[in-house]
């Protein structure tokens, strides 16, 4: 058997981490979110085209915050709605705002006290809180931008519930935030594990294999499918759940999980992956210590990262 999953908790998975209390029940209250939105308590973070609006400047070195404002932060976003993503267990309302694609802040009383910068750097330095509240903001947003028109009749959709849901007036249909769940697996077979690599990653990376999951499936058996169609690895039926990571890009739920595979023998589709190989445990730590010549590990930032180290934990 396979020891314990993650013993630090789903808080030290990267981008899972936030303590709101999402206050669903408050998402229907337009007088309490007006009234929470301006208030002097409320925390404001600004996001444009998916990237957060950091303190400090991009590739700054050493931990970083969001940059967080006040009310005043209406005044950027134009008509676009705030997004509320919940309460801090100090009792502050939290929200988002979507800025337009071409804002900048060079015009602005924000000029010269942060920057917008790429999702997965800004993710790496901030803490843990703040990386989950900018996953949950990022993942809302994206929905938004994809899904403006009904599925149902094509007509355009208006948000409610304070961003969390579109209502379609044309059909009076509604639609929800979508979740795509994504079996991502570390194959294992005797006192080795299997990673893989696509062809646009830089040379030496490898990671865990990942697959969609099917309608139909349940997640061990989309783990198993996609294992056996990309690498030509059969799993033995054997299957741990670790933990799981938001993902917003744009919309990914990814489940780790480690397979015990029947044999090492290898058969490449190579229309999924470039290539895949057996990593002997000592090998292994040796990548993800960063003292391979050769090999390099998926970064902390991603799913990945923990099932591997997850695995070199587990003593039997």
């Amino acid at each position: 058997m396979f020891g314990p999953p993650n013993p630090s908790g789903a808080a030290a998975i990267p981008l899972a981490g936030s303590d709101l209390d999402r206050a669903g029940h408050r998402r229907t209250d337009a007088d309490w979110l007006k009234d929470a939105f301006a208030s002097d308590r409320a925390m404001v973070m600004l996001m444009r085209g998916g990237d957060p609006l950091m303190s400090g400047s991009p590739g700054q070195s050493g931990p970083r915050d969001l940059l967080w404002l006040g009310a005043q932060a209406g005044a950027f976003a134009g008509d676009a709605p705030p997004l509320f993503l919940g309460v801090t267990p100090k009792g502050a309302p939290v929200f988002a705002l979507d800025v337009a694609p071409d804002f900048s802040l060079g015009s602005t009383p924000l000029a010269g006290l942060g920057a917008f910068e790429g999702f997965r750097p800004a993710a790496g330095a901030m803490d843990s809180r703040d990386a989950g509240i900018a996953a949950t903001a990022r993942a809302l947003f994206e929905w938004r931008r994809r899904h403006r028109f009904c599925p149902n009749c094509g007509q355009p959709t208006r948000l409610v519930d304070a961003g969390w849901k579109s209502r379609c007036d044309g059909c009076e249909s509604d639609h929800f935030p979508r979740i795509d769940p994504v079996a991502i697996m570390l194959a294992v077979h005797e006192d080795a594990c299997l990673l893989g690599r696509q062809k646009a990653w830089p040379p030496g990376f490898y990671s865990c294999l990942a697959g969609f999951i099917e309608p139909g499936e349940t997640m061990e058996q989309g783990a198993a499918r996609e294992l056996l169609e990309e690498a030509g690895v059969a799993a033995s039926g054997e299957a741990k759940y670790l933990f799981c990571q938001p993902w917003p890009f744009p919309s990914s739920l990814m489940v780790g999980m480690i397979l015990k595979a029947e044999n090492r023998e290898l058969r490449i589709d190579e229309t999924e992956i470039e290539t895949a190989r057996w990593f002997p445990r000592e090998e292994m730590a040796e990548i993800m210590s960063g003292r391979h010549p050769e090999c390099h590990a998926p970064p902390n930032l991603a799913i990945a990262h923990h099932i591997i180290r997850a695995w070199l934990a587990q003593t039997d």
